[in-house]
């Protein structure tokens, strides 16, 4: 049942002593402003991180063929790795469901025009796949298919930012677009959140890159994405056991690193964890201690405010207050300022991201912020802090005996 004297008395009490409940909130909203910025630094590194991958799959490897740097078994130093489309095949017929997505890629730089206007951009020659690798959306039209595969089709996808240029207004799906001397049509339009540079591309069969600009079977880099259910160390040995393979079949030294070069996301994002969670924990022992120091500071200041109320509460006893109602007074007392000194403190520590966050982006911290989930976080934990820090003073307090307390100076 609510209790409008008991809680009219408590706030009696903090009006009463302003000095002090001052003095007990400060320590504790300043604990939670240095919390709350200093986990705000923390997402915004992690936010810094997570834009430098772009937005491509996060469970790629890209394997790159280079020349070889050391002899083997009688082959000469310099030697050329030419991957072809075969190698694309033994990855995906060894690996099986290991390998989520996976393609060959032609790369190429054209000269593209469309009724006077013309730019050059970069051609890539692709399987269907490569779709989800890249993480390109369709804007209208549709993406390379299996069928333009198979029959070497002369069709493209361009980018958002190829539209722009050659078509204006225009659409530009069923059109026909002129690369290099060459008329293909477009049958579709994407775009990437990685902007400009990756919406300035142009898609093709790979089939029919090959065909046209060399009539051969070359790829210049193979692309593909692991299980997702790998863990990091299992995507790193699945990587090294690709590149184990393609040594042996190109018969390349296991020391030779320039022959097979290789990039797998499980690298970057494991030293990516390994820094954040230790940073998180540096955060977590610093907010954590700060937090328990402003503790320790309203619990001494509570067991103050007990001796100097010794003698009202040993009155209170001796006319039958009961030991729970002399601990909820003072517990509820120090949950309040807790409560309130610790939500300004959230307020404030907010407040100072959101003013000096556009100024961090250049020491590399972007869009600084507290989460949901961290508010409802430090909501309990004020609660608890609260609590603790007044129930020890509360239960002495309560077990003071009426006559000793009158007897008090």
């Amino acid at each position: 049942m609510f209790d409008i004297d008991l809680w009219r008395e408590i706030f009696q009490s903090i009006n009463k002593n302003r000095t002090r409940s001052l003095m007990s909130g400060f320590t504790v909203a300043f604990a939670i402003l240095l919390f709350a910025i200093l986990f705000g630094i923390a997402n915004g590194l992690k936010n810094t991180f997570k834009e430098a991958f772009g937005t491509d799959a996060n469970n790629s490897i890209v394997i790159f063929p280079g020349r070889t740097t050391k002899a083997y078994k009688g082959l000469q130093v310099g030697r050329k790795i030419q991957f072809k489309n075969e190698d694309r095949e033994l990855i995906k017929e060894k690996y099986g469901d290991k390998v989520q997505f996976i393609t060959s890629k032609v790369n190429k730089s054209v000269s593209a025009s469309y009724r006077g206007e013309k730019n050059n951009y970069e051609l890539r020659g692709v399987y269907p796949e490569y779709m989800f690798i890249e993480n390109n959306v369709v804007k209208s039209g549709r993406y390379i298919n299996q069928n333009d595969l198979n029959h070497n089709a002369k069709v493209v996808v361009i980018g958002k930012t190829v539209e722009d240029d050659l078509f204006y207004k225009e659409n530009p799906l069923g059109k026909y677009i002129n690369l290099s001397g060459i008329q293909y049509k477009i049958v579709g339009v994407f775009t990437d959140d990685e902007g400009d540079s990756e919406e300035s591309v142009i898609y093709m069969p790979i089939t029919t890159t090959q065909f046209v600009y060399g009539n051969n079977d070359f790829v210049d880099i193979i692309h593909l994405t692991y299980n997702p259910e790998m863990s990091n160390d299992q995507a790193l040995a699945f990587g090294n056991s690709i590149k184990k393979v393609l040594k042996d079949k190109f018969d390349v030294a296991r020391d030779d690193q320039r022959a097979i070069r290789m990039w797998n996301m499980a690298e970057g994002t494991k030293k990516v964890e390994l820094m954040t969670s230790s940073l998180t924990v540096i955060i977590l022992v610093i907010g954590f201690g700060t937090l328990i120091a402003g503790i320790v500071g309203i619990s001494n200041i509570m067991i103050f405010v007990v001796k100097e109320r010794t003698k009202e509460i040993g009155i209170r006893k001796a006319l039958g207050a009961t030991p729970g109602s002399i601990v909820s007074i003072i517990l509820i007392e120090s949950i309040i300022i807790t409560t309130i000194a610790g939500y300004i403190g959230l307020l404030l520590g907010v407040g100072v991201l959101e003013l000096v966050g556009p100024s961090l982006e250049a020491y590399f911290i972007k869009d600084p912020g507290v989460s949901n989930s961290l508010v409802v976080g430090a909501t309990l934990t004020l609660i608890v802090a609260g609590a603790i820090a007044g129930y020890l003073p509360a239960k002495k307090a309560s077990e003071i005996k009426p006559i000793i307390a009158l007897r008090n100076d």
